[in-house]
């Protein structure tokens, strides 16, 4: 039986190091170098050519993925009146107001989204501290603090993904799963890109993106052409 080691070596042999492949040459490589037995996510790493440490030049935002994600999203709305059955009827796992606060605020984070209503916010406050650094905290510029939670909900559960610059310039986005078919992945892969690309602040200067590498959970990275990714746009 082959371990680990040798299933990681056996698929960087099928690599070629010195070559940087096309967004679909790339997808299918990264599918068939994976080696873990459960279907691993595939995730694509944008490194850009901005300094993080200015305002303007920090990418963040959020986009639905056309072919999904492959991922049960567990949706919280915390909102108040004729919300509430908007958000239970748009499928939201759970819906409320002060005592999902509470719940919060005991320890409980059973959840990867947080959706609410601007009404609500001031109460949100209290727990900021929780929810922020976990990346969870509802922001408007998101689309996570909004009236129409009937589109919020549906829009996370359809495989809406939030992207953003970390302090080394680089966005790391899942596309979706190893058992995606190639188009699916492409199609995710191309929606993201052209998101990034059309992101670019106008006080960057030079190259704006610097590398792409694709790869799944476990699997090796895989170079992809940067003048293939810009030319989507």
């Amino acid at each position: 039986m082959k371990t680990q080691n040798t299933k990681r070596k056996e698929a960087w042999a099928k690599i070629d190091s010195n070559k940087s492949y096309t967004i679909a040459e790339g997808i299918s490589l990264t599918k068939e170098v994976a080696f873990a037995k459960f279907d691993e996510t595939v995730d694509v790493a944008f490194r850009l050519g901005v300094d993080p440490r200015h305002a303007d030049q920090m990418i963040r935002g959020a986009i639905v993925m056309p072919a999904g994600t492959g991922k049960k999203v567990n949706v919280v709305v915390i909102t108040s009146g004729e919300n509430i059955a908007k958000a239970e009827a748009a499928g939201a796992d759970l819906v409320g107001g002060d005592d999902i606060i509470q719940k919060i605020q005991g320890g409980w984070m059973e959840f990867d989204r947080v959706i609410a209503t601007p009404d609500m916010m001031g109460k949100i406050g209290r727990v900021a501290r929780i929810l922020g650094p976990r990346g969870l905290m509802p922001n408007p510029k998101l689309g996570t603090v909004t009236t129409d939670v009937d589109k919020a909900v549906k829009e996370q559960k359809a495989g809406k993904v939030e992207y953003r610059t970390d302090k080394t310039g680089i966005i790391h986005v899942p596309v979706g799963k190893k058992s995606f078919e190639d188009s699916a992945l492409t199609e995710n892969f191309t929606a993201i890109a052209m998101a990034i690309v059309r992101a670019k602040p106008a006080s960057a200067k030079g190259n704006f993106i610097k590398s792409v590498t694709v790869s799944t959970s476990m699997g090796p990275g895989i170079k992809i052409d940067v003048s293939d990714v810009a030319g989507l746009v």
